[in-house]
């Protein structure tokens, strides 16, 4: 008797599903609807013959079937993206789409006109932008372009050091008037600080400062990069703020200028396959282009 693979669509659901350990985090992660995630894994189950998971109240884990199936799927993953790749970096065409990942915060505020500009000068090239915190895999081809705020340590990239995004502290002018401003670095723990929740970089960055803090020195806590933006211009809080952006919001004012802080290098990364492909090659050029004049 012949035994068909299961279906690729059905195999990537299933490893959203083992990686992010829910239906709901897997449907951010994929764009796809819970529902849509739900039934592949359910046609699965019924192809393999048995549960993939097992349920909990907080969230799924995978059963014995389930991780035995999970070397071959993600063998299958790396495979289909070596086949993605291969045929991407071989596309000598300039029309096309181009697959750019970057930060959300990044994507809302520094990079839309950026691609407008883009598109007016580049019509024949078509422009998908995934906003996303997480580190879309550029090895299985989830996109064609990376701009991080960190180097890519995976093998086989290619990668550009652009520059460096200042930071800065800033505080909405209604929560000056109502606390006023810190006299220098110190006084800032006698603010209200908009936090971090589970990200503890602010924690790391206020201790390599010489301040002692922890997750409940911050009354305001979000890992959401826009929403602490809008809550720090609403008043929440003082809170850390990218210059380029921070400094057109007129909804909030920089305090402590001369308080020396660290700054965000910007990386915009590739697979080496793809790097020369002519179109990736052009937007690759233009995104470098068009964020210069936002980095030191």
């Amino acid at each position: 008797m012949n035994y068909l693979p299961p279906d690729w669509t059905l195999l990537r659901s299933f490893l959203a599903v083992a990686e992010t350990g829910s239906l709901s985090a897997a449907a951010r992660d994929t764009g796809q609807s819970q529902p849509t995630l739900g039934r592949h894994i359910r046609l699965l189950e019924n192809q393999v013959g048995g549960a993939l998971f097992d349920r909990h109240p907080k969230g799924l884990t995978l059963s014995a079937l389930g991780r035995e199936l999970l070397p071959g799927a993600e063998a299958m993953r790396e495979g289909a993206g070596q086949v993605a790749l291969a045929a991407a970096g071989g596309d000598a065409r300039m029309a096309g789409p181009v697959r750019i990942t970057a930060s959300v915060f990044v994507s809302v505020h520094l990079l839309p006109p950026i691609l407008a500009e883009i598109r007016t000068r580049h019509p024949e090239i078509e422009l998908e932008l995934v906003a996303s915190d997480q580190s879309e895999n550029l090895l299985f081809h989830e996109a064609d372009i990376a701009l991080r705020m960190y180097r890519p340590k995976q093998l086989d990239m290619m990668t550009r050091h652009l520059g460096d995004l200042q930071l800065g502290i800033y505080a909405a002018p209604a929560y000056l008037a109502r606390r006023g401003a810190p006299r220098g670095f110190a006084e800032l723990l006698d603010h209200d600080i908009v936090g971090y929740d589970r990200d503890d970089r602010l924690i790391r960055g206020f201790r390599d400062a010489g301040l002692e803090v922890t997750r409940d020195s911050f009354p305001v806590r979000t890992d959401d990069q826009v929403a602490y933006w809008e809550l720090v211009c609403a008043g929440a809080g003082l809170g850390f703020g990218q210059c380029p952006v921070a400094d057109r919001d007129p909804r909030a004012t920089r305090i402590l200028p001369d308080v020396p802080l660290p700054t965000l290098p910007v990386w915009l990364t590739t697979h080496e396959r793809l790097r020369h492909t002519p179109r990736i090659a052009r937007i690759w050029d233009a995104l470098a282009e068009g964020l210069s004049p936002f980095l030191s």
